[in-house]
């Protein structure tokens, strides 16, 4: 029996227990047909998030929000809420930090003597172009800043939106400072509504690669996750689909399912795939070791097994067919210019 469908247009069907919490209430009640979106103001004073991960291509990156409407179920940051007193579920997506002061606060950071100009990823925990940005715009600011240092920077999102920023994205391209990965995880309308319900629809996401490559900005399509059993089977059609469109790189990351994630998941999977829910985790643990996710560097990019052997062979046969590159951009530091300074020498001992 399927449990009762969650609130519209939301991945999440409820708030399970953040992991820090002592105290969890259950209500008897079902859930609303409609859920709000609460934007709280996020005081941080710093912006510049490092991590050293070798399975990421940026060691720094910027996050003008906490917290993601687009509501994908499948999101790795959801747990990341819960650091806030928040659940990785409907609060994930329903309550959204914003960083109101994020532009200034990186223009500083980018001015201090302290900072070696490196390529910054814009996005990393959630994305940048979520619905909020259409009328907050800290995204955009955030790279008039980058725009006017030429620090080079990389973006990663789901949503059309991102062809607003042509302008300035297609300058600093010129300049080799900037590049763009757009992430499509389907073809199939209908699955992404229920999947990612707030995200651009694939067919936008594929005319934002054009209109952005007409720009002349350097577009890469990310395919992530690849859900074992659910959407695996379109990695021919979605890489032939973004070639199509103009991406220079291509890359996939399969499906893991950090903390809370697992059960979100699996209750998603209860309501909208209660079938082939058995086969779908089945073939999640296959790649991960026997669990739904594995943590350790390089393999959680990647997964293990012959199964996932097959999942890259696919990927990698539906890349060379359509003479697409697995690399990426090669942005530039050279004309670097420190906010409210003259261009520092780079290389200085």
């Amino acid at each position: 029996m399927n449990r009762p469908s969650g609130p519209r247009g939301r991945g999440a069907a409820g708030n399970p227990a953040g992991r820090f919490e002592r105290l969890e209430i259950e209500s008897e009640l079902p859930p609303p047909g409609r859920v709000e979106t609460r934007f709280l103001d996020d005081t941080s004073r710093t912006v510049l998030a490092r991590n050293d991960s070798p399975d990421v291509p940026f060691d720094v990156s910027v996050n003008p929000y906490r917290g993601c409407e687009h509501g994908c179920i499948y999101c790795y940051a959801r747990p990341t809420h819960e650091y806030l007193g928040f659940s990785a579920g409907l609060d994930f997506e329903t309550r959204i930090l914003v960083k109101r002061d994020v532009a200034a606060i990186l223009e500083r950071e980018l001015g201090a003597p302290s900072w070696r100009p490196q390529v910054l990823g814009i996005s990393g925990v959630t994305d940048p172009y979520q619905p909020v940005e259409r009328r907050l715009g800290l995204t955009r600011e955030c790279l008039e800043v980058l725009a006017r240092c030429l620090n080079p920077v990389t973006i990663i999102t789901k949503n059309s939106l991102v062809e607003r920023d042509a302008d300035l994205l297609a300058e600093m391209a010129a300049a080799g400072t900037a590049s763009v990965y757009m992430s499509v995880t389907t073809l199939d309308a209908g699955l992404a509504r229920r999947m990612e319900p707030r995200t651009s629809h694939p067919q936008r996401r594929l005319e934002a690669i054009a209109r952005l490559t007409e720009a002349g900005i350097p577009c890469g399509l990310l395919m992530a996750p690849v859900v074992p059993g659910l959407t695996d089977h379109e990695i021919p059609a979605v890489v032939e689909a973004a070639a199509a469109a103009g991406v220079r790189w291509a890359r996939y990351i399969p499906l893991r399912l950090p903390g809370a994630v697992s059960g979100l998941f699996e209750a998603w999977l209860d309501e909208h795939y209660p079938d082939r829910k058995s086969k779908i985790l089945g073939r999640i643990r296959e790649i991960r070791g026997g669990r739904l996710n594995d943590p350790r560097f390089r393999s959680r990019m990647r997964g293990e097994g012959v199964l996932a052997d097959q999942i890259a062979s696919l990927f990698d046969g539906a890349r060379k067919r359509n003479g697409i590159s697995t690399g990426r951009s090669n942005l530039t530091t050279e004309h670097f210019r420190r906010p409210g300074g003259d261009q520092i020498e780079l290389f200085e001992s």
